[in-house]
């Protein structure tokens, strides 16, 4: 089974789960660079995959999102265009980042791309099962129980991540994971920028969708004289046709990011055991590092 990591949905729970207190020697913060390698080996403990790759935001607004809908992601901008990060979390990243090479753990990224497109590529490259990891709801889309696609949810924490498979999502949300997209831009998203449809709420998303088979089949209900859509729900779809046509695709994981082949084969021995020991000692995480390490060793034995 092949792991595929949202790393920033790893680090972020981990930065905001534990204490600030947790400092590296030189005293800057160190809880997100524990942490992540700690959740890295409460995953692999308990859902024993066979392959691991951490995929990581080449671009986390891409030009061509914001082509297609210039408020993508808008309320996380800062004035420069870059996100928006917490207090000492992004040399915590830059550290988790040399450090993943270094122990032997495949990353991919692609410059144009967020995580969420890598992680739907490698997804649709391989037949063997795949457990996504990741806090961001848009990945619900990739859960297919046929080709064996599971998402583990990390909302409420590494220690109580969801594993969700297709009745999951359906029972979590009212919609098969195949029109998880349809309804979340029908219902809109604000930490996407997804406006929604005027007059058209969570509830009335999922009986649209349910009802006329996503927005392609609301679509067409609209534009249909005849149909059964209550004409209100008519007129907002149809004023609402140049948003629906856009959002669809900037919500929908590309599935075809050109990204080098990924030996997701979990590592043995660190690849660079003195830049491991040196980051260890910088950042004071020897010990979750070692844990990570038994971890993996456990599921190849």
């Amino acid at each position: 089974m092949l792991m595929l990591i949202d790393a920033a949905s790893l680090w972020y729970r981990a930065y905001y789960g534990l204490p600030s207190s947790i400092k590296a020697p030189d005293g800057r913060r160190a809880g997100a660079v524990r942490g992540f390698f700690d959740g890295l080996a409460v995953l692999a403990r308990k859902y024993s995959p066979t392959g691991m790759v951490c995929c990581l935001e080449g671009n986390w607004r891409p030009q061509w999102r914001l082509d297609l809908m210039p408020g993508y992601k808008a309320d996380r901008a800062l004035a420069d265009g870059s996100e928006d990060a917490p207090e000492g979390l992004d040399e915590q990243v830059a550290a988790i980042e040399a450090l993943l090479p270094a122990l032997g753990v495949t990353t991919a990224t692609h410059p144009e791309y967020e995580a969420d497109d890598v992680i739907a590529t490698l997804a649709a490259r391989t037949a063997e099962p795949v457990l996504v990891v990741t806090g961001d709801r848009d990945l619900f889309q990739l859960v297919d129980d046929e080709r064996e696609r599971k998402v583990v949810y990390l909302a409420r924490g590494i220690s109580k991540a969801e594993l969700f498979d297709g009745e999951a999502v359906a029972t979590k949300f009212g919609v098969d994971p195949r029109h998880y997209v349809d309804f979340a831009v029908l219902r809109g998203d604000p930490s996407d920028g997804l406006p929604g449809v005027k007059g058209v709420g969570a509830k009335t998303a999922v009986t649209l969708v349910n009802t006329y088979g996503g927005i392609a089949g609301l679509k067409a209900a609209a534009a249909e004289d005849g149909s059964d859509l209550p004409e209100r729900h008519r007129k907002a779809i149809n004023e609402a046709a140049d948003y629906l046509d856009r959002a669809v695709k900037v919500s929908t994981a590309v599935s075809d990011v050109p990204v080098p082949t990924a030996d997701a084969t979990l590592p043995g021995l660190p690849k660079d055991r003195a830049k491991v020991e040196a980051l260890a000692e910088e950042w004071g995480v020897a010990s979750a590092l070692k844990r990570f390490n038994e971890a993996i060793i456990a599921q190849e034995a």
